[in-house]
């Protein structure tokens, strides 16, 4: 398709150099061929335009498509003995249905919560009853750390959010009651502009579990590797990317990274949209170090980027004036966390605590499959603070109560999560492999096989030492999948209660037989710096050493042993 364009482009620009403003003896028929081939030429860059758009487009939906099939795979994997082909009928129970369900909602959510993408951005012009001069002395007055210039582009989204769309608007008000406080005090932590928490309206309408065509997830819409890269875990149990929480502070420490690459909170901004190497990419093209002068030689997303992180601050900051009130999304006030140790499911806190299962999900969406993995490591529970004296009544029983039933190895056999801070769960040390084998059907490819077994098409290549991709029908593979945690006890076994974090934080870090490393806080430091020199974790660090994230030069930090 590029070729075809591309030669079009060049027999257009053929043609219009053949036919000059001005023939020698021909003025009339010349400017005559000049005027048509010139509209001609209009007319076809009207339809490479429009060709454009349409290939998008489509290639957006094959990116959709792919990340779906890959979740359904997921799902068929774990009922694959069921059935050589997946399932039979009478395998859907009510508990698949509604996975696969969630799935299809997930995607379909994508598509229908998009932001102003029903307006080409590029070319619309927007009529309100507020003027021009009353915006633009808004804008001034909101007094921004970041520079917030006032052109046609930001004016455009700054009514697309405030006059556009009242009911979504209206959902989002209400979340930020919620989640904006848990985002003002990360990015105190790290000194990052209190404006920044504006992003994540613009990454997912603060959606925790919001899916992206391209896989991204979460409120702050990260992919897998720059998830991992900041310390999210994402197993089949655990996706930090949803919890609010972990991922906010992933998000901060990536915007100072990028902010000290580039100097700029703007082009930091659009880094987080379009990645450092295009920001970077469009430096060198524009000749500068400013948003508006690389506008536009950035990808045309990231270009709306920023203008409308300032249409959603300023409609949030003006709300009362456009008359948008908040909608009541039932999330509470306030909310108690305990750490938790051991297994334990969502329905056993129901039962014996009186929360429902979905406030359970809407406070910890990061547990994807309702199951909190304790005997991987220490994990966080939120509730309702007015649970609080109820799960503490209860502490000792929640263990116990339906063990057999919610936490049987045909529940947790489908991936051991990784603990926190371990590379892998062989090297853990707490997890088995079990070889299994597959006959390679039509249709079949490594990369599809890989997919569903949760591997690697080079782990496939070498387990079963293939020097290329082919493979054929009939062919049996061997794989190695991980296998049911070899340290996990039986559900009702002793183990350490849940404390609350309130009763934990300030508690001395437990002994350990390894000895600690130690190291003395110097002028300039900070716990996440500390923590990525030694391949830790500033929450670990706080843990461990039972302090806060303020530290004192010549202050001494014990290193946990890994």
């Amino acid at each position: 398709m590029k070729r075809k364009v591309s030669a079009i482009l060049l027999l257009a620009l053929a043609l219009v150099l053949t036919f000059p403003e001005s023939l020698s003896g021909q003025e009339r028929k010349g400017k005559f061929f000049w005027n048509r081939h010139k509209i001609e030429n209009q007319e076809l860059r009207s339809r490479i335009d429009s060709m454009s758009v349409i290939i998008d487009s489509l290639r957006k939906d094959i990116i959709l498509k792919d990340s779906l099939a890959k979740e359904m795979l997921s799902i068929y994997e774990e009922n694959e003995g069921k059935s050589a082909a997946g399932l039979n009928p009478e395998d859907y129970s009510p508990e698949l249905t509604d996975s696969l369900l969630n799935i299809w909602y997930l995607h379909r959510q994508v598509n229908n919560d998009r932001h102003g993408e029903e307006y080409d951005m590029d070319s619309v012009h927007f009529t309100s009853d507020v003027s021009d001069e009353v915006l633009k002395d808004r804008l001034e007055s909101m007094n921004s750390y970041i520079t917030l210039p006032f052109n046609e582009t930001v004016r455009n989204y700054m009514v697309l959010y405030s006059e556009k769309m009242p009911t979504k608007m209206g959902n989002i008000l209400g979340l930020c009651q919620y989640y904006m406080p848990i985002f003002e005090e990360t990015f105190s932590k790290y000194d990052l502009p209190d404006e920044l928490k504006y992003m994540a309206i613009i990454e997912s309408a603060l959606n925790p579990v919001a899916v992206s065509r391209a896989g991204a997830k979460g409120m702050w819409q990260f992919m897998t590797k720059t998830a991992k890269s900041y310390g999210l875990e994402i197993n089949s149990f655990v996706d930090e990317r949803l919890d609010p929480f972990k991922a906010s502070d992933a998000a901060a420490r990536y915007l100072v990274d990028s902010y000290r690459l580039f100097g700029d909170w703007n082009l930091a901004i659009s880094s987080y949209n379009c990645g450092p190497g295009n920001v970077n990419k469009a430096i060198r093209r524009g000749g500068g170090r400013d948003f508006w002068t690389v506008y536009d030689y950035l990808p045309r997303e990231t270009r709306g980027y920023v203008p409308a992180f300032v249409g959603a601050m300023y409609a949030i900051r003006y709300s009362k004036e456009y008359g948008l009130t908040p909608s009541n999304v039932q999330m509470p006030v306030q909310v108690d966390t305990f750490e938790i140790r051991r297994n334990l499911h969502f329905e056993q806190i129901s039962d014996l605590v009186g929360i429902s299962v979905e406030e359970l999900e809407n406070l910890n969406p990061q547990y994807i499959k309702d199951v909190i993995p304790g005997n991987s490591g220490t994990y966080i529970l939120r509730i309702p603070f007015n649970y609080t004296s109820a799960f503490i009544a209860n502490e000792d029983s929640l263990y116990t109560h339906r063990a057999e039933e919610l936490l049987n190895p045909q529940t947790l056999i489908s991936s051991k999560p990784v603990p926190r801070g371990s590379s892998s769960a062989s090297s853990s040390g707490s997890s088995t492999t079990s070889r299994t084998t597959y006959k390679v059907r039509s249709g079949d490819n490594l990369g599809k096989i890989a997919a569903r077994y949760h591997v690697t098409v080079n782990q496939l290549k070498s387990w079963n030492h293939l020097h290329s991709n082919t493979i054929r029908v009939g062919q049996t593979l061997v794989i190695h999948k991980a296998g049911a945690p070899a340290s996990s006890t039986s559900a009702g076994s002793s183990s350490s209660k849940p404390k609350t974090s309130a009763s934990t934080s300030s508690s001395k870090p437990q002994s350990s037989s390894a000895q600690a490393t130690t190291y003395k806080v110097k002028q300039g430091d900070n716990l996440y710096n500390i923590a990525k020199k030694y391949g830790t974790t500033a929450d670990k660090l706080m843990r461990y050493n039972g302090i806060s994230s303020k530290l004192r030069i010549g202050q001494i930090i014990k290193i946990p042993p890994k």
